[in-house]
């Protein structure tokens, strides 16, 4: 990624500031459950609502003190630069110095409360009001500091999700709590697919025209490669970036962590500024993912395979060979000064959704890479020549997992499935046409008997009901 700022709204309010300045000046670091704790008391901000927004911006993840790439810090991602001065706001408000808000997290926290807080007494909640989550939509949409309404919803659709989902990382827990919220000015949701988008199903939302050059590619300049970038950032705040004229940078797709949901932001047909390097913006598609690269919760298996759909489909429209000389990282880019996607990017996973690779050769995944950490194979079953499908079982949780592994026609797409049936409930099934696995299917099945099996093309396996506890 290309991109050292992010516009958010720069206005001072000072609303907040006679709400407990003397608790606030006394922070301390504190481990993060007590940071909300007492952050969401001091401000009168729903502590789970709080939380929420900590972890659509950063997972909860202060990276230790470095800055994002819109210059941000900390898991609240107070913001400093030219546009944007939350960090700022932060430090009047609650007489923290902006490098204690910078570093310590409790501080970072506090002032999180204390900027949103603000945005809320701008919009003139009431103490009745503030005790309702529903009634914080717009000042959670203010925080985000978004370019435009589009953006601000995203914004704060997401942290609205996550409320509902629940949290539990770096020992912070909130209950899920599905909440209707007010929207406000909000209400309508004016995204929709449009004809200006070059992949079906694509989000538009326009860069700024200053961040892009346009062009009549591939007529005039051929494409020949596909480039992958981490945001260093939030989905919203990315799109909201690129909307800012400062920016000059962009790119062509933005990917979301949570759901894979796409929007393009500049016509294929045109450069992005994104690869950092003249000629490579000229034969190049980019394609932001949202996230940090230190941290390999940010890169769900939906981001992978959303994206891969679109890498996959770019290709095939522009003669692309799906492998990786030509579907590369930001930093392999001659030049180029950046290190994304950085080495939590899985990239065997992502080539094989893609399609690229050999049909020969050995599969690069196993049933336990699959299921993932602490499970272990207790049976399998031969698919004939095609594969083989696993059963598992991890002691610290009580799962059963199951993974149907491919043998043949690797790298290419093909009708393969893996499911599991634990004894009284219903069978989950992963079928479609993968390139090396299906699954993995995961349930609980702590002294239940199951049933499993899987197949690869026309070879299939169904067990007995076993291994009953």
């Amino acid at each position: 990624m290309m991109m050292k700022k992010l516009l958010v709204a720069g206005v001072l309010i000072v609303g907040a500031q006679q709400v407990a300045l003397a608790g606030a000046a006394q922070a301390t670091a504190a481990p993060l459950p007590a940071a909300f704790d007492k952050a969401a008391s001091t401000y009168e901000v729903p502590r789970d609502l709080l939380v929420a927004l900590g972890y659509a911006e950063t997972h909860l993840d202060d990276h230790d003190g470095q800055p994002s790439a819109m210059n941000g810090f900390g898991v609240m991602h107070l913001v400093s630069n030219p546009s944007s001065h939350t960090l700022e706001d932060a430090a009047k408000i609650t007489s923290l110095t902006a490098a204690k808000l910078k570093t310590d997290d409790a501080s970072n926290v506090l002032g999180g409360a204390a900027v949103l807080r603000a945005k809320a007494d701008k919009l003139g909640l009431t103490a009745t009001e503030r005790k309702d989550p529903a009634k914080w939509y717009e000042a959670v949409a203010a925080y985000g500091g978004a370019a435009n309404e589009t953006t601000a919803r995203v914004y704060a659709d997401a942290v609205y999700e996550v409320l509902a989902d629940g949290v539990n990382t770096a020992g912070v827990k909130s209950a899920a709590k599905i909440v209707e919220p007010d929207r406000g000015k909000y209400d309508s949701d004016p995204r929709t697919l449009a004809a200006a988008t070059d992949y079906p199903g694509a989000l538009w939302a326009a860069a700024s025209s200053s961040n892009y050059a346009v062009s009549n590619r591939p007529t005039d300049e051929k494409i020949d490669r596909i480039i992958i970038h981490v945001t260093q950032g939030s989905y919203a705040g990315t799109i909201s970036w690129f909307q800012n004229s400062a920016a000059k940078v962009s790119a062509h797709y933005v990917v979301r962590s949570s759901d894979g949901q796409i929007t393009q932001m500049v016509r294929e047909k045109n450069r992005a500024f994104h690869a950092g390097v003249s000629s490579y913006n000229h034969r190049s598609i980019g394609i932001e993912h949202e996230g940090f690269i230190n941290d390999a919760s940010w890169f769900t298996d939906q981001m992978y395979r959303s994206s891969a759909a679109l890498t996959k489909n770019i290709a095939d429209r522009y003669g692309i060979p799906k492998d990786r000389s030509h579907i590369i990282g930001h930093v392999e880019v001659p030049g180029s000064d950046h290190t994304d996607p950085g080495s939590h990017w899985d990239w065997t996973k992502y080539m094989s959704y893609v399609g690229g690779g050999s049909s020969g050769g050995t599969n690069p995944y196993t049933a336990e890479k699959v299921c993932g950490d602490g499970y272990k194979v207790i049976d399998s079953q031969a698919l004939g020549t095609a594969g083989t499908v696993y059963l598992l079982y991890n002691s610290d949780n009580a799962n059963n997992c199951v993974a149907t592994i491919k043998k043949t026609s690797l790298g290419k797409a093909s009708a393969t499935s893996a499911f599991l049936q634990v004894a009284g409930k219903a069978k989950v099934t992963d079928s479609g046409s993968f390139t090396y696995y299906a699954g993995p299917v995961r349930a609980a099945a702590a002294d239940k008997c199951v049933t499993w099996g899987g197949s690869v093309g026309t070879s299939s396996y169904t067990s007995p009901s076993e291994h009953c506890g």
